[in-house]
C-alpha cells in the first residue's frame, strides 16, 4: 500500500524536461510510482487531488548559517516554508564544532564570533543551543532525529584552528605536530560525515574581539594540506570564501582557489557573485577561476543569488556599513562621541571619499545615501519620516544626503532603520543576471539563512525567482528554473537519489500553485530565544512540503513532523568527478 498518493500534479521533475501531469505515489520515504493520471491502481493510505497544482523536487540551498538555529527551530523557518527542503550547513569556514572537551571557554568564544559575523542573536545562541558536544560526530549526532529539513555540513575551519591552537588559533601558524593533529580532526569530522572544509580568507570576517578569525591567519600550505585531505574521504567538497568574493579576485586568490580544488580533486564553491551591468568587467574576472580550475583538474562554482534580497543598515548596530574601508573605527565609538564624529563635516567628507574610493570594492554601492529609504524611527524630531527616501528629505532641509541621513539618526540615537534601494535593479542587469545564470559554473543560491537575521532576509530566494519567471520578467521557463532550484545543487554536492521526481528517489517534494507563488515583505518579528529579533517573510502559494515523504508543511503552516536527516558524507553524498 502506498502512503500517500498525490493526483493529478503538473509534474516539474528537476531535469530541466518538458512538465507533465501525473499521479505520484509515495512509500517509505521514497517516491514508489510516477504514471499517467487514473493509472495508479494500488491503494493508498491518504491522498489529494492536485490538479492545477505543480509538483516538484524540494529546493536545495547551498548556502545557509543553521548550524545553530536547528536547536530551537527544527523547520529552519523560514527556508521550509519557502519550499526547501534540503540546506548545506557549515559554511564560509564558521562551525559549531569541534569545540575542545577541556577548554569550556572556546563555547564562549565561537558564541561571540558567530554572533558578529553571522550576525546571530548571542541570547539565541546562549538559550537556545546546549552545547553538550565536543567532536563533529557529536554535533551531528545532537541533530539526528530532530530536524524537519534534511541538512549536511562542512567543518568550519576556524573551529579545527581553534580546537588544536587554541588562542594562537588568532595570529599564530601550527607547528609540524599541530597541523598533524588538525588533520587528524579534520579526517575524523569528515569520517562522522561532514561534508568538507569551509574557511575563510575575507577581510571582512573578524571575531567577537574584532581580530581577523582564525582561518585568516592560515598560510597557502596549511589550506592545501587541508584540501588534500577533503580529497580522501567520499562525497565530499571544498567551500571558501576571500576578498575577492565581494568584488574581483586577486591573482593570488585565483591562483589559491585553484590549487585548493586541483589540490584535493573536488568541487569548490564560493559565493556571492554579485551581477551588475554598471560593472561589466566583473562577471568574467570572477569566472577566470573556473576557466582554470578545468584545466588543472577541479572545478570552481561561484554561487549568485537570482534575486535582489533587501538589506537593512544602521548608524547605530554593526551592519555592512562598518565594512566600508575607514568607517570601523569611526562607527565602533560610543554612541556619543559616534554622534559627534558624524556630526563633523571633515570626518563625513573623508568617509565619502573612502565610501566611494576603488578600495570599498562592492560596497561603493552602499555610498549613494540619497537613495537610501528611512525605516523604523524612535523619536518625536522623526515622525513622518518612515517610507521616505533621504534625497527628498534633505532637499527640503537643504542638506546634502549623508549630513540629512547622519541628523536623522542622530535624533535616534542612532536606532533608525535604513534600507538602501538597490542600484543594479535595470534591464541591462537582469539581462546580464540571465546570461550568467546559463554558465556551466554558476549556480542559483548564496541566501545566508539563518545568519545576519535582524539585517536581510535570503531564505525567499526560491518563490520569490519562481514568481518571477513565472509572471514577472519571465527569464527563464518553469522547468529551468526548478531545475536550477533542485536538480543542479543536488548534483554539485553529490546528493544520492534527491533533487528529482522519480521513481526511486527520496520523496522531498513541495506542492505549489503557480497562480500564487511568491515570497511576502520581510518583517521583523521577535520569537528567537531571549526574545530576539529576525527578519521573516511568508510564503504564497506553497501548498505543501514533504520531506522524506512526510509532510512538514500545509498552507505555510509547520506540521510539527520532523522527518529529516542529517545528511553524511559517502553514505548519502557521492563523489563528484572534476574532469
Amino acid at each position: 500500500m502506498l502512503d500517500h498518493l498525490i493526483r493529478g500534479a503538473t509534474v516539474v521533475d528537476g531535469t530541466g524536461g518538458p512538465s507533465y501531469r501525473a499521479d505520484v505515489g509515495i512509500r517509505e520515504g521514497r517516491i514508489a510510482v510516477v504514471a499517467e493520471p487514473g493509472t495508479v491502481s494500488e491503494e493508498a493510505a491518504t491522498s489529494e487531488d492536485a490538479t492545477g497544482l505543480v509538483l516538484a523536487p524540494g529546493f536545495v540551498d547551498p548556502h545557509t548559517h543553521y548550524d545553530a538555529q536547528l536547536f530551537w527551530d527544527p523547520y529552519a523557518t523560514p527556508s521550509m516554508n519557502h519550499g526547501v527542503t534540503t540546506v548545506a550547513g557549515g559554511n564560509c569556514g564558521f562551525t559549531l564544532a569541534p569545540l575542545h572537551p577541556d577548554r569550556p571557554e572556546d563555547a564562549d568564544y565561537t558564541r561571540r564570533m558567530m554572533a558578529r559575523v553571522e550576525g546571530m542573536a548571542l541570547k539565541a545562541l546562549e538559550e537556545g543551543v546546549d552545547w553538550t558536544w565536543s567532536s563533529f560526530r557529536e554535533y551531528l549526532d545532537a541533530l539526528e532525529g530532530r530536524i524537519a529539513v534534511n541538512a549536511g555540513f562542512m567543518v568550519g575551519h576556524c573551529a579545527l584552528r581553534r580546537h588544536v591552537m587554541g588562542a594562537d588559533a588568532v595570529g599564530g601558524q601550527p607547528t609540524r605536530a599541530q597541523m598533524d593533529a588538525m588533520l587528524a580532526l579534520f579526517h575524523d569530522a569528515m569520517d562522522a560525515g561532514a561534508w568538507g572544509l569551509s574557511t575563510t580568507q575575507s577581510s571582512t570576517h573578524a571575531d567577537g574581539d574584532g581580530q581577523p578569525v582564525a582561518s585568516r591567519h592560515a598560510l597557502p600550505e596549511e589550506l592545501l594540506a587541508l584540501s588534500r585531505a577533503v580529497g580522501e574521504h567520499e562525497g565530499t567538497q571544498i567551500e571558501a570564501i576571500v576578498a575577492g568574493c565581494l568584488d574581483q579576485f586577486s591573482d593570488e586568490e585565483i591562483d589559491l582557489f585553484v590549487d585548493m580544488t586541483a589540490a584535493a580533486g573536488r568541487p569548490l564553491n564560493w559565493n556571492v557573485l554579485t551581477i551588475d551591468a554598471a560593472v561589466p568587467e566583473r562577471v568574467p574576472r570572477q569566472l577566470i577561476p573556473s576557466e582554470r580550475a578545468r584545466r588543472a583538474g577541479g572545478r570552481i562554482v561561484a554561487l549568485t543569488m537570482p534575486i535582489l534580497t533587501p538589506m537593512n543598515m544602521s548608524l547605530g548596530t554593526f551592519c555592512a556599513l562598518n565594512l566600508i574601508p575607514g568607517w570601523g573605527d569611526v562607527l565602533a565609538l560610543p554612541v556619543p562621541e559616534r554622534i559627534e564624529r558624524l556630526r563633523d563635516p571633515d570626518v563625513r567628507a573623508e568617509m565619502l571619499r573612502r565610501a566611494d574610493s576603488k578600495e570599498a570594492g562592492v560596497f561603493r554601492r552602499l555610498a549613494d545615501f540619497g537613495r537610501y529609504v528611512i525605516g523604523d524611527t524612535y523619536s518625536t524630531a522623526n515622525e513622518g519620516l518612515s517610507g521616505r527616501v533621504v534625497r527628498d528629505i534633505a532637499a527640503e532641509r537643504g542638506q546634502d544626503p549623508f549630513h540629512c541621513l547622519v541628523e536623522i539618526c542622530a535624533a535616534d540615537e542612532l536606532r533608525t532603520v535604513l534600507w538602501p534601494m538597490p542600484t543594479d535593479n535595470d534591464p541591462d542587469s537582469w539581462a546580464l543576471r540571465q546570461r550568467t545564470w546559463e554558465h556551466e559554473d554558476v549556480m542559483l543560491g548564496g541566501s545566508d539563512a539563518g545568519a545576519h537575521l535582524d539585517r536581510m532576509c535570503g531564505a525567499p530566494y526560491t518563490t520569490r525567482f519562481l514568481g518571477d519567471c513565472l509572471r514577472g520578467r519571465k527569464l527563464l521557463p518553469l522547468e529551468r528554473a526548478v531545475q536550477m532550484l533542485t536538480d543542479d545543487p543536488a548534483r554539485l554536492f553529490g546528493l544520492r537519489e534527491r533533487g528529482r521526481v522519480e521513481e526511486g528517489y527520496h520523496a522531498d517534494l513541495v506542492l505549489f500553485d503557480p497562480e500564487r507563488i511568491d515570497a511576502g515583505p520581510a518583517t521583523l518579528v521577535h520569537d528567537l530565544p531571549g526574545d530576539s529579533p529576525r527578519l521573516d517573510s511568508r510564503a504564497l502559494g506553497i501548498v505543501s512540503v514533504r520531506v522524506n515523504g512526510v509532510e512538514t508543511l500545509r498552507d505555510d503552516k509547520v506540521t510539527g513532523a520532523v522527518p529529516g536527516t542529517v545528511l553524511r558524507s559517502g553514505r548519502d553524498t557521492r563523489t563528484v568527478s572534476t574532469v
